[in-house]
């Protein structure tokens, strides 16, 4: 069975999309079965992997209304991902399942059917803490990946989030827990950096990534080409840590596991 990760800050701007992309890119290029799921309505995730966000029908919009399965969503990537594909249409799911009977629970229905073919399914949700941020977190039976960005103390931000997640393991998916904090956009140049970086591992003891991504242009340039940046610029600074984040990831996760689900 696949290990399925939600990867959330409902601050935007942190390099939530860059980093589930990037790393989905890693895992495939070392040999895993890999499925994204773009859950946010910018579909920014769906465009980095080459895809026309606007030509995306049907999408995960019609797989959480249920119109459409989810074979039919699924397209194959020219990269080893796998993806569910967003559209900005998605946008309008929070308001039109507000009446649905578990309407928290159609994004992990709906990845049953598929969690035996991979080993990793990361999911990519909005900047918020709305209810198709709530459907990735109730779907994240291994856990919540969360990216910080190293330019301001966002301890304020974080601990909605983690309040948000308490509330979704309490009451929708009791395996929900903090899988790891992951540093983003560092610059080794400003005392800053370091002091936020100093500050979310004392927050989250024993939780935080080694690995840091640091600010690259690579990274930023990569999803204007539609691949993700072990495929634009493998040897580039946010190439490398992306690499070193990954193998950081699969570590943990037979260290924690034993072996690998699937692998």
């Amino acid at each position: 069975m696949a290990r399925i990760y939600a990867i959330a800050n409902q601050k935007g701007g942190v390099g939530k999309t860059t980093t589930v992309v990037n790393l989905t890119g890693y895992l495939a290029g070392s040999g895993r079965r890999v499925l994204l799921v773009d859950m946010d309505p910018q579909a920014n995730a769906t465009s980095a992997l080459g895809f026309d966000k606007k030509q995306m029908q049907p999408s995960t919009y019609q797989l959480l209304l249920e119109q459409a399965p989810l074979d039919s969503v699924r397209r194959q990537g020219q990269f080893q991902i796998d993806l569910l594909p967003s559209h900005p249409a998605l946008a309008g799911a929070e308001v039109e399942l507000v009446q649905a009977i578990g309407r928290e629970y159609r994004l992990q229905r709906a990845l049953q059917s598929v969690a035996a073919d991979y080993d990793y399914i990361l999911i990519d949700s909005p900047p918020s803490l709305g209810l198709l941020t709530v459907n990735a977190l109730t779907a994240a039976q291994d856990g919540v990946l969360i990216p910080v960005q190293c330019e301001y103390l966002p301890l304020e931000g974080l601990s909605q989030l983690t309040q948000t997640i308490h509330l979704v393991q309490e009451y929708l998916n009791p395996k929900l827990h903090i899988r790891g904090v992951m540093m983003t956009m560092y610059d080794s140049r400003t005392n800053l950096s370091r002091q936020v970086v100093e500050e979310v591992r004392r927050h989250f003891p024993n939780k935080v990534f080694k690995t840091i991504i640091p600010r690259n242009v690579r990274l930023s340039e990569a999803p204007s080409f539609g691949q993700p940046i072990n495929i634009y610029a493998p040897q580039s600074p946010g190439a490398i840590a992306y690499k070193l984040l990954a193998a950081e990831l699969i570590t943990g996760d037979r260290r924690n596991g034993g072996s690998e689900h699937g692998g």
